[in-house]
């Protein structure tokens, strides 16, 4: 009865050894630098009225606090102390409220129809959206696990409590095939581009599809969120008919 088992026993060890996640490079820096670019590029963008304070000076603040980061891992994320940790998360903080506040500013330019060309608004519609993904996208990729340099650096043993469960987290006793690129066979974390597909389907079907949040943060964060998508898409529909009826 063991002659089965066996084979694929050592087919997964042989995949854990192939896929090492420990002492190793760590996650690229690349990928959040972009993230975080595009967010700002996105907020630089707005209307006027839209915009919390001068329109450089937020984007200022963000890209100043992004500095120290790319200098402490400015190409694997491997080294974290206090400080670096704290900023990455006071720099995440900051895009995510600069942004809500801006839903709430084009919340009331289209309930209050101050401004003359809907076409902006509905254009500052998607770049507030957009920027959601993202931002929230880095918040659970900044939170879950401790974040992306523990993930990589410690012991499975010594991560702490998981805020999301991912599919690869309990596809260990699939086929071969799928079981070998799950967390136990391969030793699999996920990386930035799994937390932002969390973020867009979280943003799109107002719900959690394939990956569940476990923590009480993750599910108010993903709550907020919705949220917030919700009302947007509302309020684009409801100013997209007043514009056409107009």
């Amino acid at each position: 009865m063991d002659t089965g088992e066996q084979p694929l026993n050592a087919h997964r060890a042989k995949a854990l050894h192939a896929f090492p996640r420990h002492g190793r490079r760590g996650e690229a820096r690349l990928p959040a630098v972009l993230a975080v670019l595009a967010a700002v590029l996105l907020y630089v963008a707005l209307p006027e009225r839209l915009l919390v304070g001068p329109r450089f000076v937020l984007p200022a603040l963000e890209l100043l606090l992004l500095v120290p980061l790319i200098a402490v891992n400015p190409r694997r994320m491997t080294r974290q102390n206090r400080l670096s940790r704290t900023l990455s998360l006071v720099l995440v903080a900051l895009i995510g409220v600069s942004n809500l506040v801006a839903l709430g500013l084009l919340i009331d330019a289209m309930v209050t129809e101050r401004a003359g060309d809907g076409g902006s608004l509905l254009l500052a519609a998607l770049q507030v959206w957009a920027t959601g993904i993202i931002v929230f996208g880095l918040a659970f990729w900044e939170l879950d696990r401790g974040g992306p340099v523990v993930r990589t650096q410690a012991d499975r043993s010594e991560l702490p409590l998981a805020d999301f469960r991912f599919s690869q987290d309990e596809n260990d006793d699939a086929v071969e095939e799928v079981a070998d690129g799950s967390s136990r066979a391969s030793d699999w974390v996920p990386t930035l581009m799994d937390y932002l597909y969390v973020s867009v389907t979280n943003s799109t079907a107002f719900s959690p599809t394939d990956t569940m949040p476990l923590s009480t943060r993750a599910k108010a964060l993903m709550a907020v969120e919705s949220i917030a998508a919700l009302i947007t898409s509302l309020l684009v529909i409801a100013h997209a008919v007043g514009v056409l009826d107009s």
